[in-house]
């Protein structure tokens, strides 16, 4: 009797199958690597080199092909995660022509990234009275298309919902690429220099 009840459960089970659809984590960091040194013009690093297939253990693998075999994998197949589309193109082109214009307030401390992949104003006393309209147009028009950029790429990929997902993405990698002595606020929100 346990033994027709094993293979009762074992048939329900090898039924089941599920598809996950998941945030494709390491293709988005790559993309927000190469959009964000475009953006800051930053020559992106070598690409790293793919590291060797090593055979898996023997048992691993029985286990695996018995797995395979009672339940048949279900494969969504690679993600393509798509950062090239016109409305993407324009929102790059458009927030690197305008980093010339934002990098001596970076440098100087004024400005900087924010937890939330956007610019704030870090030091107000840093800009000097005729350039507080300008910086704020600046950062207006940035944090603009930061946010139009974020999306277009959800919505590129067919999942709006992954625009947090993409924004923390953006988050990390600004500050990382931000030079030394650049302004960031830190998850808790207080401000660091890097």
């Amino acid at each position: 009797m346990k033994m027709s009840g094993l293979l009762m459960a074992m048939l329900l089970l090898a039924g089941c199958v599920t598809i996950n659809i998941y945030f494709p984590a390491a293709e988005a960091e790559q993309a927000a690597d190469r959009i964000v040194d475009d953006i800051l013009g930053k020559t992106p690093p070598p690409a790293e080199p793919k590291g060797s297939f090593l055979p898996s253990r023997l048992g691993v693998r029985l286990g695996q092909q018995l797995l395979d075999f009672l339940i048949p994998a279900a494969q969504a197949g690679t993600p393509d995660f798509t950062v090239n589309t016109p409305r993407i193109r324009q929102l790059q082109a458009s927030m690197k022509k305008r980093f010339k214009s934002l990098k001596p307030f970076y440098e100087g401390g004024a400005i900087g990234f924010t937890k939330n992949a956007l610019v704030s104003v870090h030091d107000a006393a840093a800009i000097g009275l005729k350039n507080k309209n300008r910086v704020k147009q600046l950062v207006a028009a940035e944090n603009s298309d930061r946010n139009a950029l974020y999306q277009a790429i959800a919505e590129a990929n067919g999942h709006p919902d992954w625009e947090p997902e993409i924004r923390a993405t953006f988050a990390r990698t600004w500050i990382q690429k931000a030079a030394r002595g650049w302004w960031f606020q830190a998850s808790n929100g207080g401000w660091k220099q890097k």
